[in-house]
């Protein structure tokens, strides 16, 4: 059954409370529980960490009380932010745990671009895929390298290990990763949580990279993990740019919010593991309280009806699952695509300005060329 925003209240903020022992619990079995599970909770990291991200950002361009209200909210959502990545076990590697965010990246994508009713941002949505495809593949081939192990045991076979648009040919000029921003007034907000969803794992994504990169000791690991964090750099200029600029703070703000109670319903409604089914649930609960505690502050400051903005009702769940036929018949039609400016066109179009870019990076070599030289998926070596 799906929620009513409107009027689904959730727990009041002054009833939300947390204690250490609550905020670090016991994480989930990196083999036993299901890879979807560990998808989950590295999207659902990925959506607190967007909505702090955001609030910190918009607070220094807000007067005292907005600041003070997202102050409250924050902290909440700080909170959540860590009880759920503290999910993630201490026996998974950072290779092990990026293999999971590229398939949060392909699988939730793939979801998002088969149910988007708009098509320049279900193209958006195909042509970054493809290219977190392609990822996946040069992390799965590092895996092997480093580890002597077969990145199925973590992804468990839901999604393809096969080459996208190769990564060296991802590079591309600022000025042709900016794209077409949706317009508010005519925009459905399903698609407006859409962009926040997707945004919000690929920030994520490009964060954890930086962060990682430098610890590996193996040159083509530090040098792979420096590509593709370029990549996801220009993967959240791509998404970031659909969004409306016109959109007031405290309208984003409402936005973000509804975009976090969707995903933990998406998340409630598909869970197999029960305890964390539970930390989901409990944190719906409470982001509704965070949604209507913004719509009040939007009703006040901006005198406007927040059904203006927010759908009655939730869409159907995003599904986290293997999308194995639609990622199939994307790649069979659309790796060919690049980018000029805000749009989307075949090889031959490229802009000089991404040629001589590219040309530039790759002059000494491509390391996600190098980090497959010679190597064959182990499901491969198997069917031969």
């Amino acid at each position: 059954m799906s929620i009513n925003l409107l009027n689904t209240k959730g727990t009041p903020l002054n009833e939300q409370r947390f204690t250490w022992r609550d905020l670090v619990q016991i994480p989930i079995d990196k083999l036993n529980d299901d890879a979807f599970t560990r998808v989950r909770i590295i999207l659902m990291n990925g959506i607190e960490a967007e909505n702090i991200r955001f609030q910190h950002a918009t607070a220094r361009l807000s007067d005292m009380e907005v600041r003070l209200e997202m102050a409250k909210v924050r902290r909440l959502d700080h909170f959540q932010n860590i009880l759920i990545n503290w999910l993630l076990p201490a026996d998974q590697s950072t290779l092990e745990t990026t293999l999971g965010y590229e398939q949060v990246a392909i699988e939730i994508t793939a979801d998002v671009a088969m149910r988007e009713p708009d098509s320049y941002l279900a193209q958006a949505y195909r042509f970054g895929m493809l290219e977190d495809f392609d990822h996946l593949y040069r992390f799965s081939a590092l895996y092997d390298r480093l580890f002597g192990k077969d990145a199925n045991t973590i992804i468990q076979s839901y999604t393809d290990i096969r080459p996208g648009r190769p990564t060296k040919v991802e590079h591309r000029a600022p000025e042709d990763d900016v794209r077409l921003p949706y317009d508010k007034n005519k925009m459905s907000p399903v698609s407006k949580l859409h962009t926040i969803t997707i945004v919000s794992a690929e920030h994520q994504v490009r964060d954890f990279y930086m962060n990682i990169g430098p610890m590996f000791a193996d040159p083509i690991a530090r040098q792979l993990y420096a590509e593709i964090a370029t990549i996801e750099e220009q993967h959240v200029t791509h998404y970031e740019s659909l969004e409306d600029h016109r959109e007031t703070i405290l309208e984003k703000w409402m936005l973000h919010e509804a975009t976090e109670v969707y995903n933990y319903w998406s998340c409630v409604e598909q869970e197999s593991n029960p305890r964390v089914r539970a930390i989901f649930e409990r944190f719906l609960d409470y982001e509704l309280g965070h949604l209507h505690h913004v719509m009040e502050l939007f009703k006040n400051k901006e005198r406007r009806d927040p059904a203006e903005i927010l759908p009655t009702e939730l869409p159907d769940p995003i599904k986290s699952a293997s999308h194995r036929e639609f990622v199939r018949k994307v790649l069979a039609t659309e790796i060919p695509l690049t980018a000029k400016g805000t749009q989307f066109v075949s090889k031959d179009e490229e802009s000089r300005a991404t040629e001589d870019y590219r040309a530039q990076l790759n002059s000494e070599g491509s390391p996600s060329e190098s980090v497959v030289e010679g190597w064959t998926p182990r499901t491969e070596k198997k069917a031969a």
